[in-house]
This record gives structure tokens, sequence and C-alpha cells, in this order.
């Protein structure tokens, strides 16, 4: 059976909960064209989220890596063309704070995404869900956890990898106060449809 890794993060910053966790716990063990999604949920830490992934890596043996990470704010769907290898923000869960960090010493300076994402807005935006393709992923977390992906999948050239922002889920959006969001329901779904569309370009 081949196998699709799907990751979340827990809550993190002034977020006190967090949407992802609800799709890849929702998503996880979903069979879609011969395929098996595995969901598994990332701590907000610099070192021990990458360590997370490519020990989940290792275990799945994955075909696809889709990451997921919450974009408070943002009102689309918007996967990440580039990961660039940069670690630089706001503190992680652990207090950690990096300043002009390289995630990887003499590393490239960035990876582009080898998953369909203009397929996957093109097919969000056929079923009426608001998409486009973010040129940013920032350089927090979510930077960091798809730039690993990508390291990953260009060691493997048979593996496809990258990573989708989402916005906040209506009740994240309610207890939040200041930002969009969307319905669970709607935000599921759209990542289903994601993932259709890697599968449909990984069996072209």
């Amino acid at each position: 059976m081949k196998k699709i890794l799907l990751t979340g993060f827990v809550p993190f910053l002034e977020y006190k909960m967090n949407p992802t966790m609800q799709i890849v716990e929702h998503l996880n063990g979903e069979m879609m064209d011969g395929y098996e999604i595995v969901g598994r949920i990332l701590s907000v830490d610099f070192q021990l989220s990458a360590q997370q992934l490519k020990q989940h890596i290792a275990e799945i043996k994955p075909q696809i890596i889709i990451s997921l990470g919450l974009a408070g704010g943002r009102f689309k769907i918007t996967p990440e063309r580039i990961a660039i290898n940069v670690k630089d923000g706001e503190v992680d869960n652990n207090g950690y704070t990096p300043a002009d960090e390289s995630i990887y010493d003499g590393g490239e300076d960035a990876y582009i995404t080898n998953l369909p994402i203009r397929n996957m807005v093109n097919r969000l935006c056929n079923e009426g869900y608001p998409a486009e393709i973010s040129n940013t992923a920032g350089t927090y977390l979510c930077n960091n956890i798809m730039y690993e992906g990508l390291v990953y999948a260009k060691q493997h050239k048979e593996v496809r990898a990258g990573f989708i922002h989402i916005p906040a889920s209506f009740d994240l959006a309610i207890q939040h106060g200041k930002i969009p969001g969307w319905n669970i329901q709607d935000l599921i779904t759209c990542i289903r449809l994601c993932v259709e569309e890697t599968i449909r370009a990984t069996s072209d």
C-alpha cells in the first residue's frame, strides 16, 4: 500500500487551537486511489519537529509528503511554492527564538515544491473554494518543515513533497477575535481535493 504522510501542528503563539490537527486527525487512515493517508501531529519546536518529521518518514516511507500549517489572517487555501534555508521569527513553544539561522549549514538556499500546486489551486477555485499559490512560507516552523520535506524529496526522486497553509477555522477565529475563519468541514474537503490532485499528478 502506498502512503501519504500528512502532518499538522499543535497550537502555538496566540492561537489556542490549531485546525491542522483536526484535519490530520480526520483524514488519518483514509484510503484514496490506492494510497493510505497517515496523519501525524508535529511539535511547534524547531529542532524537535524536524526530528519528528524525519522519524515519521523513516517509519512510513511515504510516496507523498504534505504538511499543513495555520496562517492566521489568510482567507484562502494557499499551497506554498518555495521553502528557504532560513530560521528566523517568533519564539517556538519551547522558548527558542532563532535569528538569521540556516536550517542546514551549507544547504541549498531554497527548494521548489514538486506538488502540483497549480492544479490544486485550479481545482479548489473550480469547486468554489478561494485559493491561490503563495510564494512565501515565511521563516517560522512551516517553512522549516517544508524545507525538511523537500530535502528528503530531492534525495528520493520518486517522492513528492510540499506544504499547504490554511486559514483559521470558525472556532479559532471566534476565540481569537481578529482573524477570518472557515468552516472546518470545508477545510477538510479542500485538503482532500489537494490530495486527490497530487495522486492524479503522481499517477500521470
